[in-house]
């Protein structure tokens, strides 16, 4: 019995070294323009989408030809280091991103794949301790640990 294997590569270590280091070269050249933010301050923040950028881009542009609208107590120079920030990182967050999803894809289908052929494993490992074959007995007692199913049964509450 074979199963379908969809994902079939094997990621050199030296491709896995190279790709970690260069990550860590770029978030080190981004380190000091970089702000995190707790989940508490980021609730309180306006979100930018997609809209919200076009029309800070637009205002942008607004102030560039028509700046005596821009009222006083507006920091513009800060509005503009702003916008030129939400700018410029733009095609980086959009290049992260879809790495980022690539990379949790393939861990889900090559994760996936290995778990069904883990189980197929200890189900004959389970199959065979059940029928006195002494090896099999304490590599199924070490995995039943692992692949005991937790119930799902709530207790009553007194």
């Amino acid at each position: 019995m074979s199963s379908n294997n969809q994902f079939s590569a094997e990621i050199p270590q030296s491709v896995i070294l190279e790709v970690t280091q260069k990550l860590q070269e770029i978030r080190t050249l981004l380190a000091p323009y970089l702000q995190g933010l707790t989940a508490e301050e980021r609730e309180t923040l306006f979100k930018m989408g997609d809209k919200t950028v076009a029309t800070v881009q637009k205002v942008k542009s607004y102030i560039d030809t028509n700046s005596e609208f821009v009222p006083n107590y507006m920091d513009e120079p800060e509005f503009l280091k702003d916008e030129a920030v939400v700018s410029g990182l733009s095609p980086v967050y959009n290049l992260t991103t879809q790495l980022s999803s690539d990379i949790n894809d393939t861990m889900t289908l090559a994760g996936s794949e290995a778990i069904t052929a883990a189980l197929l494993y200890y189900g004959s490992v389970k199959e065979a301790a059940s029928k006195g074959i002494a090896t099999a007995k304490p590599i199924y007692e070490d995995l039943s640990e692992r692949f005991t199913r937790k119930s799902s049964k709530k207790t009553p509450k007194p």
